[in-house]
């Protein structure tokens, strides 16, 4: 440390015998000038390096926010594929079920139009019935019932008490009935024989089961001998299982004695004019 000091101090002397006093202090003011000058710019350097600093980070976090706003713009766009993917499928399905309803309107129009000729054909059959066999008659009905005529005819004036056996009467109205069968080929007709309770039994009849259906083959022979097709012909009986009204007085006994023809057309042939329209839908025919 002495010989440092001594150092210095020989520097000192040296130097202020080689420099005026006047010149050393013009070279102190320009080192202060310096060595401020120097400060200066280490102060701005330091600004500068936090300001680089900052923007770099504010870089960072911009180029964070760019990668994000990318993602979620690559996902909208993703999105916006599988929503128009999505749209067009959807408008495809409205477009096959609008095709399947139209479908299956023509369909139910088509039944409701062969439902409705076959309305139709039983109207005018009514009116036909109704002009041949005469309509001002009490023991004859003539009448449209869940979708078939039926002429109900009063036992008194087809058959004799306890017999079976057609009157002449009858045989004129059944003579009739059997002309407008007879223009129906496509039609059958069912005779439906309706007793009352009273029990009965009588030579080979057994009951009143027994005479209701000997009563409808009674009315059969006579329409198939007045030439209606035996094909059409169909003989039913009832026995007193479907009466009009209770079987408690003779008056009530009386209505629920009755004969019954049912004028309907062939099942077969109705289900077959269906399944007609269904495959001239099948196959686009009009």
């Amino acid at each position: 440390m002495k010989k440092l000091l001594l150092l210095c101090l020989s520097t000192t002397l040296l130097l202020g015998s080689c420099v005026s006093k006047k010149e050393f202090t013009a070279l102190e003011a320009k080192q202060k000038e310096t060595q401020d000058l120097l400060n200066t710019a280490t102060v701005k350097l330091n600004t500068c390096l936090e300001e680089r600093a900052s923007a770099m980070s504010r870089a960072t976090a911009l180029e964070e926010r760019i990668a994000d706003l990318r993602k979620t713009n690559d996902n909208l766009i993703q999105s916006n594929k599988d929503l128009t993917m999505l749209t067009a499928k959807g408008a495809e399905n409205v477009e096959k079920s609008l095709e399947s309803m139209k479908e299956k309107d023509l369909k139910i129009t088509r039944l409701q139009d062969a439902i409705t000729k076959k309305d139709s054909v039983m109207l005018a059959l009514v009116t036909s019935l109704k002009k041949e066999v005469g309509i001002n008659d009490p023991d004859i009905e003539v009448n449209v019932e869940k979708g078939v005529v039926f002429i109900s005819i009063a036992d008194k004036l087809l058959f004799k008490s306890g017999s079976y056996t057609v009157t002449a009467r009858a045989q004129e109205v059944l003579a009739k009935v059997a002309k407008v069968i007879n223009s129906k080929p496509n039609f059958e007709a069912m005779v439906e024989a309706h007793t009352d309770n009273v029990p009965y039994q009588k030579d080979v009849l057994l009951d009143n089961w027994d005479l209701s259906v000997k009563r409808a083959t009674s009315v059969v022979r006579v329409l198939e001998d007045l030439k209606v097709n035996p094909q059409q012909l169909i003989a039913a009986g009832r026995s007193y299982h479907v009466p009009l009204v209770a079987n408690d007085t003779a008056e009530n006994r009386s209505k629920n004695r009755r004969t019954r023809i049912v004028v309907l057309p062939k099942i077969d042939e109705f289900y077959e004019m269906i399944e007609t329209e269904m495959k001239n839908l099948s196959t686009g025919g009009q």
